[in-house]
């Protein structure tokens, strides 16, 4: 039956379709296609049936017996039976001969062994001791050696192999795959046209101070100036003292102002010979001192600012000796007020003669008032 083509234009260009014809005779068998990509591993078999469980072995040689253990130790010993009977008493021996008041010879030496005496009866035997208790356990015996190896059991008939399991379903679609890399970076372009000049900046901050300049020549000397006016003459306040004692003055009266009669210096009249005692007319800073002979008795020398003592020294002198006393100290003292020596007591061995003198001197360090 012969077949009609047409085009899909000629087809178009009809107005209405026409009558569906009849169905042809069927094709030859086209050639096999190639093998389709393998599909996915299917889901894994149930487990097959145990297989039927082998004959046992022959059992192995057993193994060398190990060592005897250590023998274990004592038990506690049991207790002591009773004591037995007392055996009967001996005869009495003859009474010596009474022992005057000598002395206790020295021992004698020891006689030969007498005969042996007969055996007393022998006593009846004590009962039966208790049981001593059970000894510990002796420490366990070495490990045995390793027995030898038994023969190799048959081994069992493998079992049949289970039944192939169903297919598996397909599996799901795989995971998105990883972002790539980004591409290489394209050419430098051609640099643009230069922009028009912009507007003029600010002004800018002042720049760090330069390093100094090397010093300049130096000049010529200048004209002498004219004579100043003449300033006022500073007058220099003073205040000092230095004093002795006469060789009719030794030994004081202690407890009262010693009177230093032998004047050395007292320009400004400030110490007071009459009464022993020095009077601050400035105040400040005085430095005092005193050197005194000792002679014939001890000395205890004060010196006093105002009835409060405020130097001590000590000579502890007996006899004809001839010792000196001295000490230094630096006071401040306001304007009024009086410094004198004293001897405490009965030691008052303040001495001097026409050989040996003792003084006593202060002055003015510097006042209070510029």
């Amino acid at each position: 039956m012969p077949r009609y083509y047409c085009t899909v234009a000629q087809f178009q260009q009809g107005n209405q379709a026409g009558p569906r014809g009849e169905r042809g005779e069927q094709g030859l068998r086209g050639l096999q296609g190639a093998a389709g990509p393998a599909g996915l591993n299917g889901l894994k078999g149930g487990k097959g049936d145990k297989g039927d469980q082998g004959e046992n072995g022959m059992s192995g040689i057993p193994g060398i017996p190990g060592k005897q253990g250590a023998k274990g130790d004592f038990g506690s010993k049991g207790e002591k039976g009773n004591v037995g009977f007392t055996g009967p008493p001996g005869d009495r021996g003859e009474k010596g001969d009474p022992c005057e008041n000598g002395t206790k010879g020295e021992r004698g030496e020891g006689g030969p062994p007498g005969v042996q005496g007969l055996s007393g009866e022998k006593g009846d035997t004590g009962e039966k001791g208790k049981m001593g208790e059970k000894g510990e356990c002796g420490a366990l015996g070495e490990k045995g050696g390793k027995g030898e190896k038994g023969e190799k059991a048959m081994k069992g008939e493998k079992g049949d192999k289970g039944d192939r399991g169903i297919s598996g379903a397909n599996g799901a679609n795989g995971l998105e795959g990883v972002k790539g890399e980004p591409g290489a970076s394209g050419d430098k372009g051609n640099p643009g046209t230069a922009g028009l000049p912009g507007p003029a900046g600010t002004r800018g901050n002042s720049g760090p101070k330069g390093d100094r300049g090397h010093p300049g020549m130096k000049g010529d000397r200048g004209q002498r100036g004219f004579k100043g006016a003449r300033g006022d003459s500073l007058v220099l306040k003073r205040s000092s003292f230095s004093v002795g004692l006469s060789p009719s003055k030794s030994f004081p009266t202690s407890g009262f102002p010693v009177k230093f009669d032998k004047i050395f210096y007292n320009g400004e009249n400030h110490y007071d010979a009459s009464i022993g005692k020095f009077n601050c007319s400035i105040a400040g800073v005085y430095v005092f001192t005193y050197h005194v002979t000792v002679r014939n008795r001890p000395l205890r020398l004060v010196l006093v600012v105002d009835g409060s003592r405020k130097l001590r020294s000590r000579d502890s002198l007996y006899g004809q000796d001839i010792d000196q006393a001295s000490n230094f100290i630096l006071l401040k003292l306001n304007q009024g007020d009086q410094v004198w020596l004293e001897t405490l007591r009965d030691w008052n061995g303040v001495y001097a003669s026409s050989e040996d003198d003792s003084t006593f001197s202060g002055f003015l360090l510097y006042s209070d008032e510029v």
